[in-house]
């Protein structure tokens, strides 16, 4: 035994110490207004309007990690992402009326992952994601719904890595003002776990990103020692909140949750999620409002569920809504 190895355990002792006191209390009140009507539609899937499980596309390929938003016409579009045989996963987009079936457009190719898409606001749309190799963040700006299912980009960035020399990733629109585009994502910090970033995009030409820790330390509060990775916006009670992922023990994926984080207040709520066969692991938390195949407003959630916390037959990409 070494006179380092007291020092060295009084350390790993004191930050358990501190991390248990930044536990939430039991019975805490909920972060937000938003947090607390997102946990009363989306917790318990068997409450759901309309649910499917371990979705697919009309070719067969999983839609794993799939964020779902409404165009203007009333068409549903997804991006997604598939491993293939080729050993790679590769990000593609699909389009559905009715949320069961759906008709991939185009593949972005391989070596892309965790695709994230936004309307720009002036008839066009974004696309961003995980690239490898160096795994870094591509956005892509496409003119209208015609060139976005065709993959016939206007505008291309590839991003440097600035705050990793491992991997950036697994990004998110949150803005779009003009040129100027706003998104998050995470780092590998220190080459090991994954954290969070915020980041800009100006002209296509400019990118400035930077850690995002208050999120970090929320999600961390819950006793989440491993990665932080993928998030979504959504806006609900007339409050901006973030769905994010956490994961208790690094690489054991039976261990990741979702939360409802409050950004006014820097607080998350883990989100307490029920299925009808109980599976126990919730991966890429996305959300948006739309209107459902009956022509009602509605809350749609996409989740991916591993298959380490998977019940039989729940296993992969699930997409639920509750009407409004």
């Amino acid at each position: 035994m070494t006179a380092a190895w007291p020092r060295a355990f009084a350390a790993t002792a004191l930050a358990a110490l501190l991390l248990l006191t930044q536990l939430p209390a039991a019975g805490a009140a909920p972060a937000s207004a938003a947090t607390a009507r997102f946990a009363a539609l989306a917790s318990d899937v068997t409450q759901a309007d309309g649910h499917r499980y371990g979705m697919t596309d009309d070719t067969g390929r999983t839609m794993d990690a799939a964020q779902i938003l409404q165009a203007a016409d009333g068409t549903y579009l997804a991006v997604y992402h598939t491993m293939l045989p080729d050993s790679r996963f590769h990000a593609a987009v699909a389009t559905s009326t009715d949320l069961a079936h759906w008709q991939r457009r185009h593949d972005f190719g391989a070596g892309s992952s965790q695709p994230t898409l936004a309307a720009d606001g002036r008839g066009g749309y974004l696309l961003a994601y995980e690239k490898d190799p160096d795994n870094h963040i591509a956005v892509r700006g496409y003119a209208g719904p015609r060139a976005l299912l065709a993959g016939r980009a206007a505008h291309s960035f590839d991003a440097p890595r600035t705050l990793s020399s491992c991997a950036e990733g697994t990004p998110a629109i949150t803005a779009v003002h003009g040129a100027t585009v706003e998104l998050t994502g995470h780092y590998r910090a220190d080459c090991d776990t994954d954290r969070q970033l915020t980041a800009t995009l100006r002209d296509f030409t400019r990118w400035h990103a930077e850690p995002a820790p208050r999120l970090d330390r929320a999600v961390q509060g819950y006793g989440n020692t491993g990665n932080i990775g993928d998030r979504a916006p959504l806006r609900l009670a007339g409050q901006p909140m973030v769905l994010v992922e956490g994961q208790r023990r690094r690489d054991d994926f039976a261990s990741w949750s979702t939360y409802a984080y409050d950004p006014a207040s820097g607080r998350a709520d883990r989100v307490g999620l029920r299925t009808a066969g109980g599976s126990t692991s919730f991966a890429n938390p996305s959300a948006t409002l739309l209107t459902d195949p009956d022509g009602h407003p509605a809350l749609l959630v996409s989740l991916f569920i591993p298959r380490e916390g998977a019940a039989p037959g729940e296993s992969g990409q699930l997409v639920y809504w509750r009407e409004l």
